[in-house]
C-alpha cells in the first residue's frame, strides 16, 4: 500500500485571515502551506507521517505541493528523507490543477499500482482515531471483495450539511450516494466524509477515467477529491468506517481550535495505535 498525502492547495482562505491579526506569532505564519502550519508544537503532516511510517514503509509515502511551497516541503522533509515530495507544477491558485489531477499525477509518476491512501494535508482527526483500525477494516474488507473501497465519516450537524459532502448509505455501510453540500432538509443523512480514502489497486485507473470524462469540465467539479468519490460510488463499491469528528484547517478559526485541541488533548503517538 502507498499513500498520497495532498498538499497543494494555497491557503487562500487562511492568508487573507492572517494579514488582518495583529499578534505576531499568528502573523509569522504568513507564507507557510497549510499542512507545515504549528500544532501542537509539531507541522501538521508530521502527524500522518509518524502515523503512516508505523504500517508503512516511508519510500511508499508521496506528498505533492506546488512550485510555491515545493522548498518549504523540502526543507521540512529532512526529518523524513524517505518521503518523496512532488511539485504539481503550478506557482498561484489560478494554475492549481485541483487534487483529483495530483493524486493522478502521482499514480502515473511513479507507477502506482498497489492500494493506495488518499490523505488531504490540511486535515486531523480527533484523540479517537487511530490508523491501524482502519488499516485493518479495509483489509477485511479487501479479502471479501478486492474491488473494495473505504472512506471515514462522522456525524455532523444540521446546520453543517451545506458545508460537506453528504454520505446516503444502507445498513452494509455501503455508500450509495454523496450529496454535495446539500440543505438539511434534503437529505436525512448527516454522515459528512472528510478527506481520507483507501482505494483498491483496480480502483486506481478510474481516476484517469474521471479525468478524462472532466477534461473540459471547470476546475471547482474536478479540484475537491469528494467530487471523484461522488463518481466513484455508482462504479465501484466503497465502504465507511465511522469516527467521531475531524479538524479542516481552512481559516483561522478552525486552525486555532486544531492547535488548542491537539495541545490539550493528543500526542502524535495516539494516532500509531
Amino acid at each position: 500500500m502507498k499513500a498520497v498525502i495532498l498538499a497543494a492547495g494555497y491557503g487562500t482562505r487562511l492568508l487573507k485571515d492572517l494579514q488582518n491579526v495583529n499578534e505576531q506569532r499568528l502573523q509569522d505564519l504568513i507564507g507557510t502551506p497549510k499542512p507545515l502550519l504549528p500544532i501542537g508544537g509539531s507541522p501538521l503532516i508530521s502527524y500522518w507521517i509518524e502515523a503512516l511510517k508505523s504500517a508503512l514503509d516511508p519510500k511508499d509515502i508521496f506528498i505533492v505541493t506546488n512550485d510555491m511551497f515545493f522548498s518549504k516541503f523540502k526543507d521540512w522533509s529532512k526529518n523524513y528523507p524517505s518521503v518523496t515530495v512532488v511539485s504539481d507544477g503550478t506557482s498561484t491558485n489560478e494554475e492549481r490543477l485541483g487534487a483529483v489531477s495530483c493524486l493522478q499525477l502521482i499514480i502515473e509518476k511513479f507507477r502506482i499500482e498497489d492500494d493506495i491512501i488518499v490523505i488531504g494535508g490540511d486535515t486531523l482527526f480527533y484523540e479517537d482515531f487511530h490508523l491501524q483500525d482502519v488499516l485493518k477494516k479495509y483489509k477485511a474488507l479487501y479479502q471479501d471483495n478486492n474491488q473494495a473501497n473505504l472512506v471515514l465519516s462522522y456525524i455532523c450537524k444540521d446546520e453543517e450539511t451545506t458545508k460537506y459532502g453528504i454520505l446516503e448509505v444502507d445498513e452494509s455501510y455501503r455508500i450509495r450516494a454523496i450529496k454535495e453540500k446539500p440543505l438539511a432538509t434534503d437529505t436525512a443523512s448527516r454522515q459528512a466524509c472528510p478527506c481520507f480514502y483507501m482505494f483498491s489497486n483496480h480502483t486506481l485507473p478510474c481516476v484517469k477515467t474521471f479525468l478524462n470524462e472532466k477534461k473540459d469540465a471547470p476546475i471547482d467539479e474536478k479540484d475537491a477529491p469528494g467530487h471523484f468519490l461522488s463518481w466513484l460510488v455508482t462504479r465501484k463499491p466503497v465502504y465507511f468506517y465511522s469516527i467521531s469528528g475531524r479538524f479542516d484547517v481552512g481559516n483561522l478559526q478552525s486552525y486555532l481550535l486544531c492547535d488548542k485541541y491537539f495541545q490539550e488533548k493528543i500526542t502524535k503517538l495516539n494516532y500509531l495505535h
